[in-house]
């Protein structure tokens, strides 16, 4: 938990030390709010807010976005054995799902209408639960994860300050310590309460957390 508020409040930092340079040349930014929605590992929604107009003759813009992303979360029989016991009974249900923060700083290209170039880190907060359904297990698997994502939109003018947006681009996340029940593979081996002969890779191979993930997403900004 502590990790997640130090992130948010270091792009928050971000996001206002941009804000300050821009009033010190007294222009005034022009700021968006988007939602968008489509396919990013699995199908998900994003908020986001942009502030443009640095400066004369300096068009980077930033962005900040916060989202959700329902995904497979993994091999619910791998995940019960390096994670749990070897017992095989019950019937298996699963659900996972992303929270990820992102921050972009984004340049226009001449490309079609109009475009961003989009470049920035990424925060990822990875849950798969595995249910075995009378079989008495139900436990989660967790991961937080930094990474590096970039990309390429274009809005499309629908009515005056309405665009409709659309993107495609990908992220990449490194590698992070998966915990559930009262186990942890980490990339470096320092394990706690490992199971048998498993490794970070077996984790790894039976958990989907993020690794590298495309991303498509169709929404809409409205400037203010």
């Amino acid at each position: 938990m502590r990790s997640i508020i130090k992130t948010t409040f270091f792009f928050l930092f971000l996001a206002s030390s941009f804000s300050f340079a821009q009033t010190g040349y007294g222009l005034s930014p022009k700021f968006y709010g988007g939602l968008n929605f489509g396919y990013n590992g699995g199908f998900g929604g994003q908020l986001n807010f942009t502030m443009t107009s640095f400066q004369s003759g300096f068009p980077l813009s930033i962005r900040f976005g916060f989202g959700y992303t329902n995904v497979d979360p993994g091999i619910p029989a791998d995940a019960r054995k390096i994670f749990i016991n070897d017992a095989t009974n019950g019937t298996p249900e699963e659900n996972g799902y992303i929270w990820d923060l992102r921050l972009d700083l984004m340049v226009p290209v001449n490309v079609l209408y109009k475009s961003n170039i989009y470049l920035g880190p990424r925060y990822s907060m990875f849950t798969g639960n595995f249910n075995f359904v009378d079989g008495n297990e139900n436990f989660d698997i967790t991961s937080n994860q930094f990474g590096l994502g970039g990309g390429i939109e274009t809005q499309f003018l629908l009515v005056p300050n309405l665009y409709l947006v659309l993107g495609g681009g990908a992220d990449y996340f490194f590698q992070s310590t998966l915990k559930g029940h009262d186990t942890a593979y980490s990339p470096d081996g320092d394990d706690v309460n490992p199971r048998q002969d498993y490794t970070y890779d077996d984790a790894d191979n039976a958990v989907n957390q993020p690794k590298i993930l495309g991303r498509f997403m169709l929404g809409i900004d409205y400037g203010f």
